[in-house]
């Protein structure tokens, strides 16, 4: 486009380029995880309490075996804590504004660490129920046997079926974690939207 100014010259006016609109100058959305994390832990907690009341309702049967109750149990917290963080992140992500996939990785994976480092002090804490004290108790138990295995009344059997569980229970959280972690990050995915551009 070209107008004239008082001496009769043509001046060329410069072309306007659509230029994308920046939503936000930081990747990190705090507000937003903190929301994601809240929903994913009150979610486990729902979810654990349902695996509780239907393990016990199972358990009360006298035909029930323990192995069989204890595997279903560590199957049903991976479950849980899988669709926990995937509902989580996917929270996360639609309450935050529209971001790429990478930006909505990136939180989902920072959502997933900071969930996972506020279980880990919830289980230091004893507040989540049998593996806080199972893992509480690991090393002490494993002092006194290694000290003396009568002085802790255990048989050397005993004593190998306790540490084979403590090693169970540490390979499903590891396990359960990393599945944790791709539930995070499909959760953030699916809920990202896509920064819009203005013309």
């Amino acid at each position: 486009m070209t107008y004239g100014n008082r001496s009769g010259v043509n001046i060329a006016e410069p072309a306007m380029m659509p230029t994308p609109v920046v939503d936000y100058h930081d990747r990190v959305r705090w507000g937003p995880i903190f929301a994601g994390i809240v929903i994913a832990l009150s979610t486990q907690l729902v979810l654990s309490a349902l695996g509780v009341a239907i393990g016990m309702s199972v358990g009360a049967d006298a035909q029930s075996d323990p192995n069989s109750i204890g595997l279903g149990v560590g199957i049903w917290s991976i479950i849980s804590l899988f669709i926990a963080l995937m509902l989580g992140s996917w929270i996360m992500a639609r309450t935050c504004g529209p971001m790429n996939k990478n930006t909505a990785l990136l939180n989902g994976a920072i959502l997933w660490a900071t969930t996972l480092a506020l279980s880990s002090w919830l289980l230091a804490s004893g507040v989540s129920g049998t593996f806080g004290i199972v893992m509480a108790n690991a090393g002490e138990i494993a002092d006194r046997v290694n000290v003396d295995p009568g002085a802790a009344n255990l048989t050397p059997n005993e004593a190998r079926n306790i540490a084979d569980g403590v090693a169970r229970a540490g390979w499903s959280f590891l396990f359960g974690s990393l599945l944790g972690l791709v539930a995070s990050l499909i959760g953030a995915t699916l809920g990202a939207r896509s920064p819009r551009t203005v013309v």
